[in-house]
């Protein structure tokens, strides 16, 4: 799959956030991921390069294959609160390199989550969001440029009402259109080179003949790139929503020699995921990864414990032998897409 363009000033602007000790840290985990690959059983050293926490499970849009969207959550909904999120980055901030506000849920919708991307701002942290962008408002616009958010990813998956409306059910793709505007403008209007600002597309079968339309209507509202990604769907060899997109490239599953859609790619018995990031809930659970929406997977309580004793509990522990075992039978990575997102041409 393609690798993403890199921008000269988000590379830089990532680059500055380096400190020796996450420099140090970086190495090793990725040395302790790539000796548990030789030798075959998890050795773990440092801590997260990368944490996702979720501002909040709530969402305005109904998405048809996203948890959120449907309100079909087995666990509780909430909003992720602004002491406890501060106390959290407190403890691992000398060793996070990159902060990714997004889980389940629009982010906007806490009405705390400015002023705790502002905190880990403060903290020299990388910081980056996801939203369907139908809050971003003149006001939340401006804070948002204030704030110090480094990468705004704003969910564009078509370039007409009609189109945009199938996957997005209940959004206004003027609402997105404006979100975005109002964010250029004020980018202008502070000086500011941040947030870098991305339309991600999710390519969908109803939709994959607007990855021109976008491009252009990217340039013309003036936008800093395009991100085309694949859709999960999570009844893949049915496909009841008719989503699997026909162009090959853009599809994470292909045909086998029953007309069944499997995985295009391999199960191999390693994911980088469980050396180098993981997800926090609103409510304070470790989750390995952002496949597990449900958190049925925890690994551990930050409401019990501190998050250095969860990183190298035996939950954790237990997890990463399990993957490095047999992968294929854990339940969230059956239809994981590790290494499947494909990014600008």
């Amino acid at each position: 799959m393609p690798m993403p363009r890199l921008n000269f000033y988000d590379s830089l602007n990532l680059l500055s956030r380096f400190t020796f000790r996450r420099a140090w840290n970086a190495g090793k985990v990725l040395s302790s991921y790539y000796i548990s690959r030789w030798r075959k059983t998890p050795v773990q050293w440092g801590y997260p390069v990368s944490i996702s926490f979720e501002p909040t499970t709530s969402c305005n849009l109904r998405c048809p294959e996203c948890p959120s969207g449907l309100r079909q959550f087995s666990r509780a909904t909430g909003m992720l609160k602004k002491d406890f999120f501060r106390q959290t980055i407190d403890e691992i901030h000398k060793e996070l390199l990159y902060l990714i506000f997004y889980f389940q849920g629009e982010p906007y919708l806490n009405p705390d989550f400015l002023e705790m991307v502002k905190y880990a701002t403060d903290k020299k942290i990388y910081t980056a969001t996801s939203t369907n962008a139908h809050y971003l408002n003149d006001a939340n616009a401006k804070k948002t440029v204030e704030s110090g958010l480094d990468r705004l990813i704003i969910s564009i998956d078509g370039t007409t009402q009609e189109t945009y409306r199938q996957y997005r059910v209940g959004g206004q793709l003027d609402k997105v259109l404006q979100g975005a505007a109002n964010i250029v403008k004020w980018k202008k209007a502070l000086k500011s080179r941040k947030p870098f600002v991305i339309f991600q597309f999710l390519v969908v079968k109803h939709n994959e003949h607007q990855i021109e339309e976008v491009k252009a209507l990217a340039k013309q509202t003036g936008v800093d790139d395009v991100w085309f990604k694949t859709a999960q769907v999570y009844d893949y060899e049915n496909d009841p929503n008719n989503l699997i997109p026909s162009i090959d490239r853009f599809s994470r599953y292909r045909k086998d020699e029953h007309g069944k859609y499997r995985l295009k790619n391999r199960m191999d018995n390693h994911c980088w995921k469980l050396w180098h990031a993981n997800v926090i809930t609103w409510d304070g659970m470790v989750v390995p990864c952002c496949f597990d929406k449900d958190a049925m997977h925890r690994l551990g309580n930050l409401q019990m414990q501190s998050f250095r004793e969860i990183w190298n509990n035996d939950n954790y522990k237990q997890f990463r032998r399990d993957l490095m075992s047999s992968r294929k039978n854990i339940d969230i990575c059956a239809n994981c897409s590790e290494g499947t997102k494909v990014w600008g041409e």
